[in-house]
């Protein structure tokens, strides 16, 4: 077997694939369909990371949001869930770089190591070593929120909060944001699977970010339906306040 550790293949893992997408990206015409680019990217970057693990980690299961949802790995003590591409609509908007490679692993219960890359912008952000969190601005609470598709719940989220809203691509971008200090909170609620938030979550905690689900609740992956709408990453000092925010919007799916 492959002597790295989980943490440094997940990193590898997610760097590769990154480089994958941004070769497609540079090969792609110029004025090419950007319906096909996203194709190419999302089958490019799963082909890759199948092909690596199979040979890094082959007794392991694989759970991919671009791969065939095999049951079995429901009985595997050992599941890697991936997102070969989150954002693609950002990937096919070039020279966007607001998207990412999400590489995480569930064992016996739990995420205990995972990456996520931000190809276009040369960064990959792994559970270990953990990465740091900056110290709090001081100002408004900043909330990442998505550029295209803002929920209709966000401005009663922003009035409890008095905050102000950072848009841009995709989960993955969203919840690292709040580890590099540019937000201090990323709420989703309304359709997310386990590929979306597992990798980011995993980074998200060994920084000693707070996540859950809307209500409070632990996000529990590798579960027969893949379905985990909603989701919290924020600053630990802020959890209360973001919770009781908002528990009256009652936004649990």
């Amino acid at each position: 077997m492959d002597s790295r550790t989980d943490a440094q293949l997940a990193h590898d893992l997610a760097a590769g694939a990154g480089e994958v997408l941004l070769r497609i990206r540079a090969d792609f015409p110029a004025d090419g369909d950007a319906k096909a680019l996203k194709s190419a990217g999302d089958l490019g970057a799963h082909d890759y990371l199948m092909t690596a693990l199979a040979q890094a980690r082959p007794d392991d299961a694989v759970l991919s949001e671009e791969g065939r949802d095999n049951l079995l790995r429901l009985d595997s003590d050992r599941v890697w869930i991936v997102d070969p591409l989150d954002g693609t609509r950002e990937f096919s908007e070039r020279p966007r770089d607001d998207w990412a490679v999400h590489v995480a692993l569930w064992e016996r219960g739990d995420l205990v190591a995972g990456a996520v890359a931000l190809p276009a912008r040369g960064l990959v952000y792994a559970s270990d070593p953990a990465p740091s969190v900056p110290a709090a601005n001081g100002g408004k609470i900043r909330l990442a929120v998505s550029r295209s598709r803002p929920p209709a719940w966000l401005p009663s989220l922003v009035e409890a909060l008095d905050a102000e809203l950072v848009p841009m691509g995709s989960a993955g971008v969203k919840a690292m944001s709040v580890l590099d200090g540019s937000t201090d909170a990323y709420v989703h609620a309304g359709g997310q699977y386990e590929w979306d938030s597992a990798a980011p979550v995993i980074v998200a905690r060994s920084a000693g970010l707070f996540t859950s689900r809307v209500d409070g609740s632990a996000l529990v992956y590798n579960q027969r339906n893949v379905l985990l709408p909603d989701l919290i990453v924020c600053r630990p000092e802020l959890a209360e306040q973001v919770l009781a925010a908002v528990a009256p919007l009652d936004l649990m799916v």
